[in-house]
């Protein structure tokens, strides 16, 4: 039986960028619990105030699967467990699963906490009997064990001799620093396994990149607990991603480590997880990222259409994610009909698909990018069919900018658009002159297609293509817009950062009518 122990909360809290509020823990352990992780880690009672509210917050939690743990170190050198204040407060958690972090590296025993060597067994062993004493379940973190034991290989298993003693359940061989290459941890875990009886665990982090792989050697090699963070946050270069982790052993080992069917929600949790600390998700994450399953080359794209794991280690399902082709400059005809099929266009002549990938690769030379713009693909291609209205034509626009005195700045856009026989000229102002423009495009068209009045432009990013140009360099302006229920990408590029924007915002607007069902007036 594999345990999962989930450290997002204490050790993933360490990461720059992250701070969690109570609600956010809470809301990250019941989603953990949902997900099927064994232990949850919820943080150092010790420590802080905020920790201390979620422990006993998370008590009113109906968790299913879970065990929460609370966090904490050994007692102080020259004291006694029962007089130790971070140790009282690892019970006053009532957590059900107690973590004790202590030191295995010799160096870090003398220059760190200032003790000797014996000094340091007896308040492992003793802080250990105590909680255990107490009724808690003790997992025992060996804190740089790894490089503990490369430093003085009898000291270590000492320490895990003074673990045991105590009455840890689990041990772990903590890899504190990342540092350790994964055919290490696997000749020393099989050392360590043949010394003691005790269920052994791992925790890796990924300073040297290695975390995912020394968490697999380190499972290969004997260990039946493994921890880490959902999309492997953690203080320096992060811990080990427990959802690559879950996934490889699921999937390449075949052990059963989530209950039957729990995989598939596995990129919904990353992703949730992401969403709640306020970071965008990995892209290129294994298994969970947007780009684990994305296609780009020619070449690629037409051989899985074919054969759809001739460029797939997976079927992307079951894990929860979905396959992506993507269409740019370096597309062929596959990737091209591909979407045509997603589109709801196959059938296509070949004709129409080779003008419309031709125009892609020509607009991108002059900075365009469609691969995170498929709804500019998409009108793009209708717009080549010979039968298609469009829903609007622009006459002309006018965006103004000046700095009145005692008012500040102020955007104006005036615009014309012919929508079927009639002519509509707006002007609207706004807290830019994009802002401006999309106010007033709104105007002209919302009496014509009221659904307009459902859109709305929820992020817009800006990049300088050839910066080495200055005031004359290319700019690409990328705009997400929603209806409330989907987002959707379009794209613009000029050297006029207010014609690059017409261009997206204009695109936005009428693949949104398109979604609709709007029917344009011809």
């Amino acid at each position: 039986m594999i345990v999962l122990y989930d450290t997002t909360l204490r050790d993933g809290a360490q990461s720059e960028g992250v701070n969690f509020t109570v609600h956010d823990k809470l809301h990250i352990a019941e989603l953990l619990d949902g997900f099927g992780m064994t232990i949850i880690e919820g943080g150092w009672p010790g420590s802080n105030p905020k920790d201390m509210t979620f422990f006993r917050e998370v008590r009113k939690l109906r968790l299913k699967h879970a065990k929460i743990a609370a966090f904490g170190s050994t007692c102080r050198p020259n004291t006694t467990p029962s007089k130790d204040k971070n140790i009282r407060a690892l019970l006053t958690a009532e957590t059900p699963v107690v973590t004790v972090v202590g030191k295995t590296w010799t160096r870090h025993v003398e220059q760190v906490l200032r003790t000797d060597l014996a000094n340091n067994l007896r308040i492992i062993r003793k802080s250990l009997a105590y909680l255990k004493r107490a009724g808690r379940e003790i997992v025992f973190d060996a804190e740089h064990f790894f490089d503990g034991y490369a430093d003085n290989p009898d000291y270590a298993l000492a320490v895990i001799d003074a673990a045991v003693a105590g009455g840890a359940t689990t041990v772990v061989l903590c890899d504190t620093n990342g540092g350790t290459l994964p055919w290490r941890v696997d000749e020393i875990v099989r050392t360590v396994r043949e010394t003691t009886d005790v269920a052994l665990g791992c925790h890796m982090h990924n300073d040297n990149g290695c975390g995912i792989a020394n968490s697999l050697a380190a499972m290969h090699a004997g260990c039946s607990h493994v921890q880490g963070t959902v999309n492997g946050i953690g203080e320096r270069c992060g811990n080990a991603d427990l959802c690559a982790v879950i996934a490889n052993l699921e999937l390449k080992t075949g052990q059963r480590v989530l209950r039957k069917g729990g995989l598939k929600h596995l990129t919904g949790l990353s992703r949730q997880i992401s969403e709640i600390i306020n970071m965008p998700h990995p892209t290129h994450a294994p298994f969970v990222g947007r780009s684990a399953f994305a296609h780009k080359g020619g070449i690629h794209v037409a051989a899985i259409q074919r054969d759809e794991g001739s460029y797939e280690h997976i079927d992307p399902e079951r894990v929860g994610n979905s396959r992506r082709v993507l269409v740019s400059e370096l597309s062929g005809r596959s990737n091209l009909r591909h979407k045509l099929e997603q589109f709801g266009l196959a059938g296509s002549d070949e004709k129409l698909i080779s003008m419309v990938l031709e125009q892609i690769k020509d607009l991108e030379s002059r900075g365009f990018a469609f691969e995170a713009a498929e709804a500019s693909v998409e009108l793009m291609v209708r717009r080549a069919h010979k039968d298609h209205v469009p829903f609007f034509e622009l006459i002309d626009f006018m965006v103004v900018v000046e700095h009145r005195q005692g008012r500040g700045l102020l955007a104006e856009a005036n615009t014309k658009l012919r929508i079927g026989e009639r002519t509509f000229h707006t002007a609207s102002d706004g807290v830019g002159p994009v802002d401006a423009m999309d106010h007033a495009l709104r105007k002209a068209l919302v009496e014509t297609y009221p659904d307009v009045d459902h859109f709305r432009l929820v992020d817009y990013k800006v990049r300088i293509l050839d910066s080495d140009k200055a005031t004359e360099a290319i700019t690409r302006v990328l705009i997400e817009t929603t209806d409330g229920h989907e987002a959707w990408t379009t794209v613009g590029a000029s050297t006029n950062i207010i014609e690059a924007s017409w261009q997206a915002v204009r695109d936005s607007l009428e693949y949104g009518l398109l979604r609709a069902g709007a029917q344009p007036h011809a």
